[in-house]
């Protein structure tokens, strides 16, 4: 049997620190993550790249002088449901890693990444995911405040890498739009680590705190990843 999680699912608000989590993991040597993290060597799914081709398309649509399909002029969303489109994106996805090899996750782990706001968006995310998905998952939530969220918004800012995963940023009214609540502590039930109830499946699940922050030092982060996914594997086994 692995000794490596199959999928997790790393999720929290923006610039919470999971794109610098997965930038320390892809630093370690396979057997350090796989023994410490239990972290196989891994692919990633980030629904990132596809909110800013969706960006990308609207404004060719508008230079050729048709409306844009997605998005206003600010690009907000026009309609919501695009962000579940996004899940089916991941569960796309997630279903040509499987079609390429039947056997992957005896040897590999897949990451799948995204955020969500709003009283109902992770539950609502969590809803379309796949149950090929969801009966190989684990989560874990990034847990920062909101201000602390929009803080590290603003700090990692980097003109002229706005499609970049470490330095994409959101304006301000967009992260108060969009980010400022969420609803993590309903469906998590306020505890830190257990299993949650998701289209019948038992979720194991962990909150990584990163406030302070840990994301900035690999040192602390090392150790701090290494008791929450061991929290993790635990509940996981069980």
């Amino acid at each position: 049997m692995p000794n490596t999680f199959p999928v997790i699912i790393l999720i929290g608000r923006p610039a919470a620190g999971k794109s610098e989590v997965i930038d320390y993991l892809k630093h370690l040597p396979d057997g350090e993550r796989c023994a410490k993290l239990h972290i196989a060597p891994f692919d990633e799914i980030d629904d990132f790249l596809w909110v800013w081709q969706i960006f990308e398309d609207d404004l060719v649509w508008e230079r050729l002088g048709r409306s844009r399909r997605n998005t206003d002029s600010k690009f907000y969303f026009l309609d919501p449901f695009v962000w579940n489109f996004l899940i089916g994106k991941i569960n796309l996805a997630f279903e040509k890693i499987i079609a390429k090899d039947a056997n992957h996750f005896c040897a590999h782990t897949t990451l799948i990444e995204f955020a969500r706001g709003g009283e109902n968006g992770f539950g609502e995310a969590f809803s379309y995911l796949s149950d090929d998905i969801l009966k190989r998952a684990v989560i874990v939530y990034v847990s920062v405040s909101y201000e602390e969220s929009l803080r590290r918004n603003r700090r990692r800012a980097k003109l002229g890498q706005e499609d970049s995963i470490l330095y994409h940023s959101l304006s301000d009214d967009k992260m108060e739009s969009y980010y400022k609540t969420n609803d993590w502590d309903k469906l998590s039930g306020g505890q830190t680590e257990g299993r949650m109830n998701i289209k019948g499946h038992r979720v194991p699940f962990v909150v990584f705190q990163n406030e302070p922050e840990k994301t900035d030092e690999p040192v602390k982060l090392g150790a701090a990843l290494q008791e929450a996914l061991g929290r993790l594997w635990r509940i996981a086994q069980q």
